[in-house]
């Protein structure tokens, strides 16, 4: 709770972030066991996610004769692998570009939260791969992490956010990580599975919150959550689609290729003020989220 606090008040450090640390060390590793070969990727993966984890094994043993520095140790961690209010900011400047009609600020600004090339999008497509954003992270940046921190501890915390930033840098499908990345992409897959159901389930339950309808968030999540190739950011998205009453989805290009994200939801294209309908629900979800994990964690005590 403390460290989901952290979060909420001040968002990512500004210098020495922990997890971009972890990220140029992953790189370090990578430039010394990188092969077009899916051994070779899966051997940087057990050692990228392995390492974290048995950290957060020996600070657990070390001090857990010592409740308060356990609880310091695990609010810091919690604080480190969280990224809810960061991306809340993120999400707000953008809609703020598009408020001001400042479309290449607004493109400029959303390129830090998608992969997608967005040097062409209009305003509506800006909107959406914003909201999109917010989905997909809401779940990635927060209920993940808080989950997996609360039945599994330390290793738990240090061990997803390894995984979900090992993803990040290679597991998207590109000529160099198509075999490389397949370990990092597959258990990212895995790892998020019940998180991202997790994050759909609240954002349906909390839909009236953004004036749209359970009913609807929960009837696009099965209709549409198929479409999307991602097994878990469709669900998400399609879920946040029918909270917001908004069509997400569509054609994205990565790299000069098209990608076909499917269509999730019935309702109109998304706009500028809708990022922000997006965010309060993610701070929302975020919320119900850390009350789930502390049940979680309270029954395995």
């Amino acid at each position: 709770m403390a460290g989901y606090a952290l979060d909420r008040l001040l968002g990512d450090p500004p210098r020495w972030h922990p997890v971009a640390g972890f990220g140029r060390a992953a790189g370090w590793l990578e430039q010394r066991l990188y092969a077009d070969d899916r051994r070779r990727g899966a051997l940087f993966t057990v050692v990228s996610v392995g390492v974290p984890v048995a950290a957060g094994v020996v600070l657990e043993r070390s001090c857990h004769r010592y409740p308060l520095l356990t609880g310091v140790l695990t609010a810091a961690a919690t604080w480190t692998v969280l990224g809810g209010r960061s991306l809340v900011r993120e999400a707000e400047a953008v809609a703020d570009h598009l408020g001001a009609e400042d479309l290449p600020a607004a493109r400029r600004q959303v390129a830090r939260l998608v992969g997608r090339d967005t040097r062409t999008l209009d305003a509506s497509e800006v909107a959406r791969a914003g909201v999109e954003s917010v989905a997909e992270n809401s779940s990635d940046a927060v209920v993940a992490p808080l989950l997996w921190g609360a039945v599994a501890g330390l290793p738990g915390l240090l061990g997803y956010r390894a995984v979900n930033t090992l993803d990040a840098m290679v597991g998207h499908r590109s000529p160099r990580y198509e075999q490389f990345g397949w370990a990092s992409a597959r258990l990212d897959d895995v790892a998020n599975w019940i998180p991202a159901r997790v994050s759909a389930a609240l954002a349906a339950l909390g839909a009236r919150w953004v004036g749209g309808s359970p009913a609807e968030a929960a009837a696009v999540v099965r209709r549409d959550a198929g479409a999307h190739p991602s097994p878990n950011a469709g669900v998400v998205e399609a879920a946040f689609a029918g909270a917001l009453g908004v069509q997400l989805g569509g054609r994205n290009t990565y790299a000069g290729e098209v990608s076909d994200r499917g269509t999730l939801g019935d309702g109109r294209s998304p706009e500028g003020g809708d990022i922000a309908r997006a965010t309060r629900l993610a701070i929302m979800v975020g919320d119900a989220a850390l009350v789930v994990a502390v049940i979680v964690r309270l029954a395995r005590a």
